[in-house]
């Protein structure tokens, strides 16, 4: 009887709420593992002319003994950290900032947002944009080079996998709600700026399907390095249609 009346404090909610912060965690996590297990492991990243995103753009320095991936993910690492979404799902999901709508933390104390350190540098989240838009147009680059085989033209299973890997982070980008706000949040008077108002409005579009390009973007970005890991290391051969 004790438990249940701590549960009814809690909330009224009688549907299972518990799920889509449960599934957040277990795949925010395996994404998490995979990638530090990845930049860990550093090898099989290069199938040429196949580039994994982990590792681009490849800095292979002589005055950095550790994995090159660790000088390049700050910045889109940064950016999903920082990303509005991604503050949502996290906080649901890890410290349970609420658990849920109309699910109450169950844990006193004055809530301040993210006023306060550390959550205050979440407001770096603009200029992770900036610095991951910079490993974008490498992303692009490699996408490109996925075509050239013994320079020749060629399309192969990978090159496939690369330019969707790129086309998907770059929709992640453009829904952002710091590009809408870069590209119109600044204007007063639409009227004035009618190029900006129109980019807004794509922009708007865009960013109302945030959530499904961040979870996207996320899953194929994974998918795209296991299969550059898969051809490096011999596991399977790249089929070329061309």
């Amino acid at each position: 009887m004790a438990q249940a009346g701590v549960q009814h404090s809690m909330t009224l909610r009688t549907d299972a709420w518990w799920v889509a912060p449960l599934v957040t965690f277990v795949m925010l996590s395996a994404f998490v593992v995979y990638t530090t297990w990845r930049i860990i492991e550093n090898q099989y990243y290069l199938a040429e002319p196949y580039l994994s995103p982990l590792y681009s753009p490849l800095l292979l320095l002589d005055w950095w003994p550790l994995s090159p991936a660790i000088l390049i993910l700050w910045a889109p690492g940064g950016f999903r950290l920082t990303c509005y979404y991604y503050r949502k799902a996290y906080y649901r999901s890890f410290v349970l900032s609420p658990p849920a709508c109309a699910v109450d933390r169950g844990k006193p104390g004055e809530y301040c947002g993210e006023t306060r350190f550390p959550l205050i540098l979440q407001n770096l989240h603009r200029y992770f944009f900036y610095a991951a838009g910079v490993v974008l147009v490498f992303l692009w680059y490699d996408a490109f080079k996925a075509f050239v085989f013994d320079e020749k033209f060629g399309v192969g299973v990978g090159s496939i996998v690369l330019l969707l890997n790129a086309a998907l982070l770059t929709m992640y980008s453009l829904s952002c709600h710091s590009f809408r706000h870069m590209i119109g949040g600044k204007l007063n008077v639409f009227s004035k700026c009618p190029t900006r108002f129109m980019l807004w409005k794509a922009v708007s579009g865009f960013n109302e399907h945030h959530m499904f390009w961040a979870w996207f973007s996320l899953i194929v970005v994974s998918l795209t390095d296991l299969y550059v890991r898969l051809v490096a290391s011999g596991a399977i051969q790249d089929v070329r249609f061309i």
